[in-house]
């Protein structure tokens, strides 16, 4: 078999490799005569290639052992890949309508064949950037978060069920320690991938790295994204996550997956929404101030948690007497005690998501890896004036996260320091 071990494919060699497959050369009906191949990896890790064939069409997508934007010299495992694969599969049976389908995984190659999410589905951080607004985002974002967070913890599986998933997702451990090291630890010290509009946010950089109040808040949720495995996470649900049209909503790229605390995906997309809406202000042009469209990411900010919310205890109402282990229903045999419970669940959840979703702004605004909403602002002061503002929100939400009730008042927040 020509493809028995591990190399990276091109065009020519994908052709080969697609045609030793039937799950995908039945896809492109046999017929390779005019298939065309694009790379669009323009990710920090993977190759991509987009094949259309006159008869179907498919997305193909490889790890490679080393991250692709820095090179050889940051070695990173290709099992991630398997991850990808097995939590695209999880939560495609969960949220089959936001999960694109997997046809394909090999992982010897570590390679996916999954569904080509066709034009005009865009990556959603680009449509942001471009002011466009997709009325089903809350309603579509929530359902998803709400139904794989909720199909994979113990309030619905058993705790055999549930520790057996634990336990395979463990191998993922080296893309939780680039999390751990990226968001958790690089931010708040010396670090040689760490980057800045510099000069004018120096200062900035160096108060978060000498803030004890931080510190001590950033250890809490460290140890919590380490040793709280409530549910099978994405783990890198930010905008760029997401591909997007005006009625279709599909995430992908779940490589990051572990099992994890729930608030770390919903703050990553939350605290992505964040710094989309203060990046506005750099992107508004004579005549478009973007006011209107501000309004309307609070509003869809507003919306996800709020749906998020009632989705998640309608899936908990619906399941309470099923194989779920966390509330016996022996025990927890009255309205008034299951409320109580669910109340203190949430309000925890509200809070471990404002914490994270501020720790993956500050991140990418002093870490290594940056939002191309921010970055995209050509002039540097006006630049540095947005990610200073989402430094102090980001800032603000991490410390005084337990003080908020609801997310009204993170959206009041919000407008304050805005």
């Amino acid at each position: 078999m020509a493809f028995s071990e591990f190399r990276p494919l091109d065009e020519s060699s994908l052709i080969e490799y697609i045609k030793t497959v039937p799950s995908l050369s039945d896809k492109l009906g046999n017929k390779f005569d005019d298939i065309q191949i694009k790379e669009i990896g323009d990710g920090n890790l993977n190759f991509v290639y987009i094949v259309l064939g006159s008869s179907g069409s498919f997305v193909i997508k490889q790890a490679l052992p080393y991250i692709r934007c820095i090179g050889e010299s940051w070695p990173m495992t290709k099992e991630r890949a398997y991850f990808e694969a097995v939590a695209l599969r999880k939560h495609g049976l969960l949220c089959p309508n936001h999960v694109p389908d997997v046809y394909h995984f090999d992982r010897t190659m570590s390679l996916i064949g999954m569904r080509y999410l066709e034009p005009p589905h865009i990556i959603l951080r680009k449509g942001l950037i471009a002011g466009i607004e997709y009325p089903l985002l809350a309603d579509h974002v929530s359902e998803y978060m709400a139904k794989t967070l909720f199909g994979t913890s113990i309030l619905y599986n058993s705790t055999t069920v549930h520790k057996e998933s634990v336990a395979e997702f463990c191998g993922n451990v080296e893309l939780c320690r680039l999390t751990e090291q990226v968001v958790f630890s690089d931010p708040y010290k010396v670090s040689e991938y760490n980057h800045w509009t510099s000069p004018y946010l120096d200062h900035d950089a160096e108060a978060v790295r000498n803030d004890n109040d931080l510190k001590v808040e950033i250890a809490e949720l460290k140890a919590k994204f380490i040793e709280r495995t409530q549910a099978l996470v994405h783990g890198d649900l930010h905008t760029g996550s997401i591909m997007v049209t005006q009625e279709s909503t599909q995430v992908i790229d779940p490589e990051f997956a572990f099992y994890g605390p729930m608030g770390f995906d919903i703050g990553a997309f939350l605290g992505n929404l964040i710094l989309a809406f203060v990046s506005q202000d750099g992107h508004a042009v004579e005549g478009n101030d973007r006011n209107a469209y501000k309004e309307w990411i609070l509003r869809t900010i507003e919306e996800t948690w709020n749906l998020f919310r009632k989705k998640f205890v309608g899936l908990w109402e619906l399941h309470k007497d099923g194989p779920g282990e966390a509330y016996l229903p022996a025990i927890y045999d009255n309205p008034e005690l299951q409320q109580l419970v669910q109340n203190k669940y949430l309000t925890e959840l509200f809070h471990d998501s404002l914490g994270f979703g501020a720790a993956k702004m500050i991140r990418r605004i002093v870490g290594v890896a940056h939002v191309e909403d921010l970055e995209s602002i050509s002039e540097p002061s006006k630049r540095a004036a947005c990610e200073r503002r989402a430094l102090e929100l980001a800032k603000l939400l991490l410390k005084q996260r337990r003080n908020f009730t609801s997310i009204s008042q993170v959206i009041s927040a919000i407008r304050e320091l805005h």
